[in-house]
């Protein structure tokens, strides 16, 4: 990221840009809604449901939107308690130099001085500070490259396989040095596709979630009284009391490199639904010096304004081709099937939320060749079916964790058929398959 003076002349460029764009009170529009971005995605952060998906599986640069995933790793270990928040951090020559340099967002730290693991964990996610990054991941694997080794292996558990990831803050090589992870190349940045980085800030709200009391912060004081006093303050414009301020957005993580463009990843909660929003090298930016604010802001708008979440009755329902099933024995040839149950789905707005499909899975220990034995009772269940909206082409981040079911009853009574209606009915079956 930028020098501090360089942030000064982007606020002001922003305030010109707000007086005379005003990017936040263009409303997205439902049809035919695109992100100027190279890569946008958006989520539900509870249920990984995909609202969104525009280029979103391609790898693109993060930069400093990879310390979700340094930030995951530091709240493990405290959590774990394989370390503490007032663990004192010592700074090793490496990230003491890199903290001094200016081109980058960083605080001053010193050598000759330790920080607590909460202050460096504070100035990561407030001040995108590098080397406080790095310095934790020194603390916590004993070496930079170390922590990379955790990163990625934390991807892997979480199906990423497709990440390229070489440092623990989203810096180019290039400021690295001689410190650059083992194999990679000189100049080689993070990479991650929008949906990767979804997947990581959905585990990251989730299993944290007092992570937002610190990304919702937009301006504290580091390391108060001592040499590397600093006030910090936020980057990301959406927070209350900024330029791009917009109700309900706590987080999360904003990105710049020369390679990457400008990256965020937002989150916001409005009427109980947190939704997680990706964007990746936002376009615009020669012209709005806040854009990646303005397609987030468009972008989450849209997610509230086209979907819902919405609690479905599917009680006597039934599915096609399965509205009886066969009773050979019984009083009734037949018996009626029904659904006995409700599903919650995400509905586009306005489309007919009792269109869904099924994914018949009848039990085999009761129905053979969709045929069931006499006596058969009155809500008998039978199977299950799986519900999905079949005009939902997006889908989730991870289908097998958002299966819904409901259970298939029968909706009668059958009682077996006497002896003589068996017989009879065995002496007509095997005339009409002889004269068959």
């Amino acid at each position: 990221m930028a020098h501090k003076k360089i942030k000064i002349i982007a606020w002001l460029l922003a305030f010109v840009t707000v007086l005379f764009v005003s990017p936040l009170a263009v409303k997205a529009e439902e049809n035919d809604f695109s992100v100027n971005a190279g890569a946008a995605l958006a989520i539900d952060a509870e249920t990984g449901k995909i609202l969104y998906d525009q280029n979103g599986d391609t790898p693109l640069g993060i930069a400093s939107v990879t310390k979700i995933l340094s930030t995951y790793l530091i709240l493990e270990s405290v959590t774990s308690g394989t370390i503490s928040w007032e663990d004192q951090v010592p700074i090793s020559e490496y990230t003491g130099a890199l903290s001094l340099n200016w081109e980058l967002s960083n605080v001053p730290l010193y050598t000759n001085q330790t920080y607590s693991v909460r202050e460096l964990y504070q100035a990561g996610l407030i001040a995108s500070a590098n080397a406080a990054v790095a310095a934790m991941g020194e603390y916590i694997a004993g070496s930079e490259s170390n922590f990379v080794d955790m990163m990625k292996a934390k991807l892997t558990e979480w199906g990423i396989d497709d990440a390229k990831i070489v440092n623990s803050s989203g810096l180019n090589n290039s400021y690295l040095g001689e410190n650059i992870y083992p194999g990679s190349a000189a100049d080689d940045e993070n990479m991650m596709s929008a949906k990767d980085v979804a997947i990581v800030a959905q585990h990251l709200i989730n299993d944290f979630p007092e992570v937002l009391e610190t990304t919702s912060v937009t301006s504290m004081v580091f390391s108060a009284g001592t040499a590397s006093e600093t006030e910090m303050t936020n980057w990301n414009w959406m927070l209350p009391g900024f330029l791009y301020e917009k109700a309900g957005v706590d987080g999360l993580k904003t990105g710049t490199t020369d390679f990457a463009g400008e990256c965020f990843v937002g989150t916001m909660e409005q009427n109980g639904t947190r939704v997680i929003t990706v964007i990746l090298n936002a376009g615009g930016t020669d012209t709005d010096t806040g854009a990646r604010f303005t397609q987030t802001g468009l972008l989450m708008d849209y997610c509230y304004n086209t979907w819902s979440r919405q609690e479905i009755s599917l009680a006597d329902a039934t599915v096609p081709d399965l509205e009886t099933l066969a009773v050979p024995d019984g009083e009734e040839m037949t018996v009626p099937i029904a659904v006995e149950g409700s599903v919650t789905l995400w509905v586009k707005n306005g489309a007919d939320s009792s269109n869904v499909a099924y994914e018949v899975s009848l039990d085999d220990s009761l129905v053979t060749d969709n045929e069931l034995a006499a006596p058969v009772s009155n809500g008998l269940t039978v199977g299950t079916a799986t519900v999905s909206n079949p005009d939902d082409t997006l889908g989730y981040l991870n289908e097998a964790d958002n299966v819904q079911t409901v259970e298939l009853v029968t909706t009668q009574e059958v009682l077996k058929a006497n002896f003589f209606i068996r017989i009879a009915r065995s002496l007509t079956n095997w005339l009409n398959d002889l004269i068959g």
